[in-house]
C-alpha cells in the first residue's frame, strides 16, 4: 500500500519530463524554421527590389500571401506544410520590395531601414527571452490582443481614405505595441503547450515580426518627417 504513491509520483514525473521534451522540440524546430523563413523572405524582398516591382504587384503578392496562409494552416500537419510556409513567407517578403525601394530614395532611407531592422531584432529577442526565462503564462492577453487587432484593422482601412500623419503615427505606434504583446503571447503558448505544431508557431511569430518591422519603419519615417 505504501508503494502506490511512489509509483504515481514516478509516473507523473515521467509524464512531465516527456511533455517538457516535446515542448523543447517544438521550440527548437520553431526557431530554426523561423530563422530560415526570415532569411528567405529577405532574399525575395531583395529580388523584388532589384526588379523594381510596382505597388500594384506588391498588393497582388500580399493577397496571394493571404490565400497561402489558409494553405499553410491546412497542410501544417504534413510535409507539404514546409513548402507552403516558404511560399507564404517568400511572397510576403517580395511584397515589401516597393516599400523598401521608396525608403531608399530618401536621404536617410538606408539608416531608417537599418534602425527598423535593429529595433525589430531587439524587441523580438528581448521579449522572447523574457517569456522563456520567466515562464509566465500570457494567455490572459488573448482577448485584449484580439480586440486590438480588430481596432487596428478598422483604423487601417479608415486611414486609406484620409491623409492624417498624426493618426498614422498613433496607429503605427499602437501596432508596434500590439505585435510586442503578440510575441509574448505566441511564445508563451509554445512554452505552455498551447501550440504543439511548429509550422503554425513559426507562421504566428513570423507575422508578429513582419508587422513589427513594417510599422516600426513607418513610425521612424513619420517621426523623421
Amino acid at each position: 500500500m505504501e508503494r502506490k504513491p511512489t509509483v504515481i509520483a514516478t509516473t507523473r514525473s515521467v509524464s512531465n519530463t516527456d511533455t517538457g521534451i516535446e515542448i523543447n522540440k517544438v521550440l527548437r524546430n520553431t526557431y530554426m524554421l523561423l530563422g530560415m523563413t526570415l532569411l528567405f523572405s529577405a532574399a525575395t524582398a531583395g529580388i523584388a527590389m532589384a526588379m523594381n516591382i510596382s505597388q500594384m504587384a506588391a498588393l497582388v503578392l500580399s493577397l496571394v500571401g493571404f490565400g497561402l496562409l489558409f494553405v499553410v494552416n491546412k497542410t501544417a500537419d504534413s510535409e507539404k506544410g514546409i513548402i507552403a510556409v516558404f511560399a507564404f513567407t517568400g511572397v510576403l517578403g517580395a511584397a515589401l520590395g516597393p516599400m523598401l525601394n521608396h525608403y531608399l530614395t530618401l536621404s536617410n532611407g538606408p539608416q531608417l531601414i537599418m534602425q527598423a531592422l535593429g529595433g525589430t531584432a531587439v524587441v523580438f529577442f528581448a521579449l522572447s527571452a523574457y517569456a522563456l526565462t520567466s515562464r509566465k503564462d500570457f494567455s490572459f492577453m488573448g482577448g485584449f490582443l484580439f480586440v486590438g487587432m480588430i481596432v487596428a484593422l478598422i483604423a487601417s482601412i479608415a486611414l486609406m481614405f484620409f491623409h492624417a500623419p498624426a493618426a498614422q503615427m498613433a496607429l503605427s505606434a499602437g501596432i508596434v505595441l500590439l505585435m510586442s504583446g503578440l510575441i509574448l503571447f505566441d511564445t508563451s503558448r509554445i512554452i505552455h503547450g498551447g501550440e504543439t505544431n511548429y509550422i503554425r508557431a513559426t507562421v504566428s511569430l513570423y507575422l508578429d515580426i513582419y508587422n513589427l518591422f513594417i510599422h516600426l519603419l513607418a513610425l521612424l519615417g513619420l517621426s523623421d518627417d
